[in-house]
């Protein structure tokens, strides 16, 4: 698909589709706007290969007329990676009015079956290519402390639903929240500084969970760089202006109504939460 322009790659998508996928976007859609969850049992086997469920993810972009604020990736630890039958990472586009700048608050009634996770935030302030090095990603980017909202369109998801219906629904993409935004290399000297981040999780005000970013595939700039070379081999590569949410210190409680905070170190910074009913 290189070279087609995004509304070109679109259609050729959307045409390629079949009658059955087609109608599986259509009711991912119709969840996402009503917040009506899916039965898993309806959809196994909707969706069989890589190829087929980024092409229903893209097909169920399209549907939400938002432009595309960035992207999210998902199962980049070992043990994530088990849960859901995967060899690699997937990833998840996020339209813009999904990204928040904390501390906010958010209502459960706006969301389904909601998680919480902590994870690093890059966002492109200049071109990045997948022969980049770590350190040229660094250079490239800004860095936030963040806290993600995975959420899903399928009844009872987690952790049993397929990979295929994972990617197909934007690898169950919720909110992503962000705090204050930093070039990365002011905040990091080095590469390996950032696979050694260290993250507490708490819900009014006690230790949840605690994580650091080396679960993240050793290191956030690996779940960067794999994602930019994933959407370059796909012809839809990153913007600049775009953030990227790259991955779980943590494996994910149920967000419940009450205060969220993480607490990051090296000068990240805290991301604060308030959830209400």
């Amino acid at each position: 698909m290189e070279g087609l322009t995004m509304n070109q790659t679109q259609t050729k998508e959307t045409t390629s589709l079949t009658k059955e996928q087609e109608n599986f976007a259509q009711k991912l859609f119709h969840a996402y706007t009503t917040r009506t969850p899916l039965l898993v049992s309806d959809w196994q086997g909707a969706v069989n290969d890589d190829e087929t469920a980024y092409r229903v993810q893209r097909r169920l972009t399209d549907l939400k007329k938002e432009k595309v604020g960035g992207y999210k990736v998902s199962l980049t630890s070992e043990e994530t990676q088990k849960m859901f039958a995967s060899t690699s990472p997937l990833y998840g586009a996020q339209v813009t009015s999904r990204f928040l700048h904390a501390p906010t608050s958010v209502s459960l009634s706006n969301l389904m079956e909601p998680l919480v996770e902590v994870e690093l935030e890059f966002k492109a302030v200049k071109e990045l290519k997948s022969t980049d090095s770590l350190l040229e990603l660094m250079q490239k980017t800004t860095v936030a402390a963040g806290l993600e909202v995975p959420d899903s369109r399928f009844k009872d998801w987690f952790p049993t639903l397929s990979k295929y219906l994972v990617m197909s629904d934007a690898a169950v993409g919720g909110l992503v929240l962000y705090g204050n935004e930093k070039p990365t290399t002011e905040v990091f000297k080095t590469t390996e500084e950032l696979a050694h981040v260290n993250c507490e999780l708490l819900y009014n005000g006690k230790k949840l969970k605690e994580g650091v970013s080396s679960e993240v595939l050793n290191n956030p700039l690996n779940s960067l760089h794999w994602l930019v070379k994933k959407l370059e081999e796909q012809g839809t590569p990153l913007q600049t202006g775009q953030m990227v949410s790259t991955g779980t210190f943590v494996l994910p409680p149920k967000l419940a109504v009450g205060n969220w905070t993480a607490k990051f170190d090296h000068t990240l910074g805290n991301v604060e939460l308030t959830v209400t009913k």
